[in-house]
């Protein structure tokens, strides 16, 4: 059975930090391509950024670049969020995600369609 974890949300003040985790069980997740979506109050879900199963790619939506760092450790079976700088508007439930497979062009990774296993999510909360 396959399981994403989240950890790391809370509540933070305005230009904090968090770092958010997402642990993987029950699949090799060191041969897929992982991401991290969010989704506010009456929003829908949306790409914040995406990693390739090695690390050698990352991608990241424009209002993170610059703030947000995504990192994985295929050892642990972990993927990674830094969030630097935060905002108000970065509130939401954010979610990790396992792609269905890797995908040949690098704007699929911004799809949750290209996804097939999620977690549960955690909360972040931004105060201004």
């Amino acid at each position: 059975q396959v399981q994403l974890v989240e950890s790391g949300g809370g509540l933070v003040q305005a230009g904090g930090s968090l770092r958010l985790s997402c642990a993987g069980s029950g699949r090799t997740f060191s041969n897929y391509g992982m991401g991290w979506f969010r989704q506010a109050p009456g929003k829908e879900r949306e790409f914040v950024a995406a990693i390739t199963w090695n690390g050698g790619s990352t991608y990241y939506t424009n209002s993170v670049k610059g703030r947000f760092t995504i990192s994985r450790d295929n050892a642990k079976n972990t993927l990674y969020l830094q969030m630097n700088s935060l905002k108000p508007e970065d509130t939401a439930v954010y979610y990790c995600a396992v792609v269905r497979s890797n995908p040949y062009y690098s704007s699929s990774y911004y799809s949750p369609r290209q996804y097939d296993y999620w977690g549960q999510g955690t909360q972040v909360t931004v105060s201004s």
